[in-house]
């Protein structure tokens, strides 16, 4: 009972961890447009806020992970908090020097912490009761996480978004000193959000150097070898869960990344109204979504709602490329709904049966999330070429929802190697 207990405690407060990456992912949507105009940037070069956060995770994943396997899953956490402290707390500076780089160190530094956070909390809450409720429970874990997709655009669009959004014509007209007056207006907008931000997460940092989480042991390896090694590569269900990731994740932040500016290409919508149609439509569809899958998942295996929502968003995309309007918009808004359980679904399937090697298999999933780093930078190439089509650029997502689809056959008849877990 005294377990049971102490497992509910951890899966509470690591659970609310799940908030902060999740506002890390969903303010870019925010950030894109936004440091846009603060710094005049092309949809190309806008695409590098998300490369920054998903380069970060590419890096630090696999220390990450060391990290977590050496010294435990609660040191691991506090590290991650810290660091994404850290990172919050250097936007203040970023925007008073309006510097684009320094903002995507801020972003680094912060998607650093995010990274530690997300390569601990997903095996731990996977190892938090019977193996055969992993997804489920995850899953669920992830639900929660759909609160920080809500609230990023709604606050980020009420509070860092201006609502002004000169062309290209009228900055050339204004003076030097206009001009560079707007500029930093809209720079030191970002400055009580991300202090607040800080704020928040070092009183989270506290909280969890005060409370005892429970150490899950795994039973090691046969031969009492460290499992934290490449030999994890002979699962060939692990190997196709980083492929479906990558193009997974790739297709997530392209979609949400460039929405506000699709909204104002396909249907002259004003930034605010379509932070506000992301966050309070689209991000609430992708958390709904979280729950439905959980429930769906009673009835249905992972794989075969893996591969029908997958589907799905592929039709819905082809709708939002071809079609023109509001049938165009809402049709893309719908695509998180779909996506919700696709990320701890690969996970969770990526990482079933590994046992200890879970711990360095969760590093290298989530080190393939660099696909968020490539696939909107692509996105931002087709619509430079294409004279500022980004609807366009909404067929690189399609290919990418046809490779998770993929992946989803190939687990519906696997047979994931089975090993022993030690609580």
């Amino acid at each position: 009972m005294k377990n049971k207990q102490s497992y509910l405690v951890a899966f509470i407060m690591v659970t609310s961890l799940f908030f902060l990456w999740a506002f890390l992912h969903n303010i870019n949507p925010i950030l894109i447009p936004h440091l846009k105009k603060a710094c005049t940037l092309t949809d190309t070069e806008s695409a590098f806020i998300d490369s920054s956060v998903y380069l970060s995770y590419f890096l630090v994943a696999l220390p990450a992970g060391w990290f977590m396997h050496k010294y435990g899953y609660k040191n691991g956490i506090l590290v991650g908090l810290l660091l994404y402290c850290i990172g919050a707390f250097l936007f203040v500076p970023a925007a008073s020097a309006r510097s684009y780089n320094f903002f995507l160190v801020a972003l680094f530094i912060m998607a650093g912490g995010a990274t530690f956070l997300e390569t601990i909390a997903n095996p731990y809450i996977t190892k938090l009761g019977d193996p055969e409720g992993a997804a489920k429970r995850l899953n669920l874990a992830q639900s929660f996480n759909g609160v920080g997709s809500v609230i990023p655009p709604l606050i980020g669009g009420q509070f860092i978004l201006s609502g002004i959004e000169h062309s290209p014509q009228e900055l050339s007209r204004m003076s030097a000193a206009d001009l560079d007056a707007y500029l930093s207006f809209e720079a030191n907008a970002i400055k009580m959000p991300y202090m607040v931000i800080g704020g928040v997460v070092a009183l989270i940092l506290i909280l969890f150097a005060l409370v005892k989480l429970p150490e899950i042991k795994e039973a090691p390896e046969e031969g009492g070898e460290s499992s934290f090694s490449l030999r994890v590569f002979r699962h060939r269900h692990f190997r196709w869960a980083l492929l479906a990731q990558f193009f997974y994740i790739g297709a997530q932040v392209g979609i949400g990344s460039f929405f506000i500016r699709y909204a104002r290409y396909v249907q002259d919508i004003p930034e605010k109204q379509a932070a506000f149609l992301w966050g309070s439509i689209a991000m609430v569809g992708f958390m709904a979504g979280r729950f439905v899958g959980t429930f769906l998942m009673k009835y249905f295996k992972p794989a075969v709602l893996l591969c029908a929502f997958a589907l799905t968003n592929v039709a819905l995309l082809a709708i939002a490329i071809f079609a023109s309007g509001n049938l165009a918009v809402y049709a893309l808004i719908a695509t998180p709904f779909f996506m919700s359980i696709m990320f701890p679904t690969i996970f969770a399937l990526g990482i079933d049966g590994l046992g200890e090697e879970s711990k360095i298999a969760s590093s290298f999933i989530v080190m393939s999330i660099v696909g968020g780093a490539f696939f909107p930078i692509l996105m931002g190439q087709v619509s430079d070429a294409n004279s500022g089509n980004i609807q366009l650029s909404y067929l690189v997502p399609v290919v990418c929802f046809l490779v998770v689809f993929w992946f989803g056959l190939t687990q519906l008849k696997k047979a994931a190697v089975k090993v022993s877990v030690a609580h």
